[in-house]
């Protein structure tokens, strides 16, 4: 070996180096020779400290491993067009299908998304096989292959599943569905059915009633599709289980072509006002495609990009104390290295190698097992617990990428002890001596540039999106982390007042600032994300139950009958009579134009705007139609008696428990209608009372108001109290009540108000809860643990002068406390203002402008309002308080107190 690179330049003896003038320079050596020395430095070193190095491994193949898993498994059940080609038109050539149109339509290349021109004309004429015949020429073949929906009579009434209309014995059909059990069906009368259909009842050799009109169809087999494997499906001949596809509309064929079926031929089967699924065209896609314009997903970027960013930086900084340590246990190595000549950016590259082993090694090792456990799913058909599977797919590209983050995370977490060890006293080591961590002058004043950066950058994001004060949020962050060092020795000084042993810490703690600067980063860090989402989830939900209105108390049931006539509406008002005994009903009217057509009534939340221009009051229930009826349905959405509301009421009078919607003693009702009339306003005359829940009640109609105003009406509404009855309200009995009344016609539909529901937030705070604390548990444990060869001359000097065990380890929890206390309090602030930050956008701007700035149209204004912010108090107390002294006591429960006495030389 030539002398010009570090491992030439370590020798076993370890001698005084020769006279320079009997080594080659360095300069005239190749860096890749130097690069594969240290290289070589590094394999040995990570082979000796197989903990540590573990460790360091376990931090950055992790991610690797997992995102690698996570994104081999969307694309396995991401099905593509060419994957899904055998389920989608099986052996065929194309699959047709027909739409209302008769003019040109457009499609995208694999014909599952299709529109019309702006103003197309519908055809009511259907089509036939015959004239998609002499669209695709001569010797074309076709069989018909119609799909949709239809009811299923069940023990709860009908249910709604997908329906196929086929004859799977054709050979076009091959590759449609697998045949699971028992045979095809061979005629009109018999029906196969997918496994999900098994589970709601139906079973083999069983008659099942399908379609309103009950018909009989005997299950004859059991079948699954390709890839929806959790789909409840039911497959029968043409006619049979689709009769509103009888007209021809919706309708379509498979096809047998004697020629393929080219982008030409599906662009002129357009024109006719078909879409068709070709073979040739999805296996080959054209590079001429139908014009549409591909959905604004830069906000999907952005939230990607940031959630890698901060795994990439939480990995650095976690990793950063085992590097740090490592550097402290290889000094005298490293001086030994610069004393025989090897010049600072060898050390530097020594350390960078460490890093490049580990990151590389980890990164391999994550790739590979993170593949070979999305090989295995496929091969165990893990794909049936989600109920989508497809065929393995690795998205190369992508995984490779992730894979070089990780090889990128260790060269960056070796990089400060990288630059430390270049700056390392030589004759200080080599004398046994410590060297002192010394500040750099500039890293304060660039981590306060990053810092205010990033508060303005908050500020316009603000106007944009709220993912895009989280990506400004990371500049702020980076300005931290920066400012960390100087936060630690802030921070030990405030210490000089605490007990002994926390003093001792924090003096420990600060002395080896490389060390524990970065565990304080990535305990702040992960605290600030997780306090900010915390905070952005907990306003966004008190900001929609702030705005929570509703139309009927809590605990009740509403009914409506939508184009029912009076027969069959007198019969489903029979049918919840008899399901409800005990329960008293309140019937109701739907209000309709002078024509007999349902129109919707909504309340204008501005009765001075002009004509049309006011905002809506959007409400829950049924629709946004007020309720329309007597006196006792005042009572029950009033929730008290009201003797002067009452009589307002009887009085033709409009109840309205907003006055500020109330303008001149009249309310001003928006009438929406199906018919292409245009939407037009109303006014009614009207008083404001006080119900006994504001969110409940909002407007009580009489019929006589809305019939003066023009409209008719017709009771085909139906309110039960199941609360004050104390009648069971859960979900599973709304929903069999429902599919049981669905008997009674199709237009019935059942509501149950529950009131506001916050959905999930106690568990998503759980959960932010949760993974706080393995970020902050994991980090503070892992520098601690990796510290405790620097606290050994301490603890043992501690123990020659008489100090218990305990006290030996209250300065392990001490440590622990000051790495996790510090890091949860800044990142909690920083967390919080970031999510107030977050708050304002999501409770004020309700729509994304991302597309606007995108476009160049500009910065957005401000939003304007009162932004809903609310702080998640428990939570936060959780964090800033409860994970620094778990941290401590785990620590402390787990330090070793057994110390061997050592020699310091000083």
């Amino acid at each position: 070996m030539s002398a010009g690179t570090p491992g030439d330049l370590l020798t076993e003896r370890g001698g005084r180096p020769g006279d320079a003038e009997e080594r080659p320079p360095a300069a005239g050596r190749s860096p890749l020779a130097a690069l594969s020395a240290a290289l070589r430095i590094s394999r040995r070193d990570a082979r000796r400290a197989k903990g540590r190095s573990a460790l360091v491994m376990v931090m950055i193949g992790l991610p690797v491993l997992v995102i690698t898993l996570l994104l081999t498994l969307l694309e396995i059940a991401d099905i593509s067009s060419r994957e899904g080609l055998g389920s989608n038109i099986g052996a065929a050539d194309a699959r047709i299908k027909t739409t209302s149109f008769r003019g040109e339509v457009y499609q995208d290349v694999a014909g599952r998304l299709w529109a019309a021109p702006a103003d197309p004309v519908e055809s009511t004429r259907p089509w036939t096989a015959s004239e998609v015949t002499a669209l695709l020429g001569a010797g074309t073949r076709l069989v018909p292959a119609n799909q949709g929906s239809v009811d299923v009579r069940g023990k709860e009434g009908y249910d709604h599943v997908s329906a196929h209309e086929v004859d799977l014995r054709d050979p076009l059909a091959a590759g449609l569905y697998r045949l699971v059990e028992g045979r095809l069906p061979a005629s009109p009368q018999e029906v196969v059915i997918s496994p999900e259909m098994r589970e709601r009842g139906a079973r083999l050799g069983a008659t099942l009633a399908v379609t309103r009109q009950d018909r009989p169809v005997r299950v004859v087999g059991v079948i699954e599709h390709p890839h929806e494997l959790a789909r409840a499906e039911i497959v029968g001949f043409p006619g049979v289980l689709l009769l509103d596809r009888r007209d021809g509309n919706g309708t379509g064929w498979l096809a047998d072509t004697p020629q393929p079926v080219t982008w030409a031929d599906v662009r002129r089967l357009n024109a006719a006002g078909l879409v068709a699924q070709s073979r040739a065209v999805i296996a080959d896609p054209p590079a001429d495609t139908a014009p549409y314009t591909p959905a604004n997903n830069a906000n999907q970027i952005v939230a990607i990009g940031l959630a890698g960013v901060m795994i990439v930086l939480e990995v650095v900084l976690l990793a950063g104390p085992a590097f740090a340590v490592g550097l402290r246990r290889r000094r005298r190595e490293l001086a030994l290295i610069a004393a025989q000549g090897g010049s600072p950016g060898h050390l530097r590259l020594v350390v960078l190698a460490d890093g490049l082993v580990l990151g590389g090694g980890a990164a391999a090792l994550g790739l590979v097992l993170g593949v070979g456990l999305a090989c295995l799913a496929v091969l165990l058909e893990a794909g049936r617990l989600v109920g989508r599977a497809g065929p393995l797919d690795i998205p190369w590209g992508t995984v490779a990428a992730v894979a070089l983050l990780g090889v990128l995370s260790g060269l960056a977490a070796a990089v400060v002890p990288a630059v430390q060890a270049g700056r390392q006293d030589v004759a200080a080591v080599l004398g046994g001596r410590r060297g002192e961590a010394r500040d750099r002058a500039g890293r304060p004043v660039l981590g306060a540039v990053l810092l205010l950066a990033g508060i303005v950058a908050a500020v316009f994001a603000v106007r944009v999106e709220a993912v895009w004060v989280f990506a400004a949020a990371v500049l702020s962050q980076l300005g931290l982390i920066a400012l960390t060092p100087r936060l630690v020795r802030g921070a030990a000084g405030l210490a000089a007042r605490l007990p002994l042993p926390f003093r001792l810490a924090a003096r420990d703690a600060s002395r080896h600032r490389g060390r524990t600067a970065s565990a304080v980063a990535a305990v702040m860090t992960a605290t600030a994300a997780f306090t900010a989402a915390g905070v952005a989830v907990s306003s966004d939900v008190a900001d929609r139950r702030d705005a929570f209105q509703a139309t009927i108390p809590a605990g009740t049931m509403g009914v409506a009958g939508w184009g029912l006539d009076d027969g069959r509406w007198a019969e489903v008002a029979e049918a919840v009579r008899e399901r409800l005994p005990g329960v008293p009903l309140i019937e109701a009217a739907e209000p309709r134009d002078a024509e007999g057509a349902v129109v919707d009534l909504h309340v204008v939340s501005d009765p001075g705007a002009p004509f049309l221009s006011g905002g809506e009051v959007h409400v829950q229930g049924v629709s946004n139609t007020p309720p329309i009826g007597d006196a006792r349905l005042l009572r029950l959405v009033q929730g008290r008696s009201d003797p002067v509301a009452a009589e307002a009421f009887a009085a033709g009078k409009a109840v309205v428990f907003d006055p500020a919607l109330v303008r001149d003693g009249r309310l001003k009702l928006r009438v929406i209608s199906a018919e292409d009339t245009g939407p037009w306003e109303i006014t009614v005359p009207a008083v404001a009372a006080a119900a006994a829940d504001p969110r409940h009640a909002l407007v009580v109609l009489p019929a006589s108001a809305v019939e003066s105003a023009g409209l008719t009406t017709a009771p085909r509404r139906l309110y039960a109290d199941l609360a004050g009855a104390g009648h069971r309200t859960d979900l599973e009995w709304e929903v069999r009540f429902e599919r049981d009344l669905m008997t009674m016609g199709q237009g019935v539909d059942v509501y149950l108000e529950r009131g506001f529901e916050g959905g999930d937030l106690a568990l998503q705070l759980w959960l932010l809860l949760g993974a706080a604390l393995v970020l902050v548990l994991g980090g503070t444990l892992a520098a601690t643990g990796l510290a405790a060869a620097d606290l050994r001359p301490d603890l043992a000097t501690m123990a020659s002068v008489g100090a218990p065990p305990g006290t030996r380890r209250l300065v392990v929890a001490g440590q622990a406390g000051f790495v996790a206390g510090l890091g949860v309090l800044v990142g909690a602030l920083a967390g919080v203002v970031t999510g107030v930050g977050a708050a304002w956008n999501l409770t004020l701007q309700k729509y994304s402008n991302t597309a606007v700035l995108l476009q160049g149209g500009g910065l957005p204004p401000f939003p304007e309002g009162t932004p809903t912010v609310e702080i998640p108090w428990p939570f936060l107390a959780a964090v800033v308080i409860g994970l620094p002294v778990l941290a401590a006591a785990v620590a402390g429960a787990f330090a070793r107190t057994g110390v061997a006495l050592t020699r310091r030389m000083t």
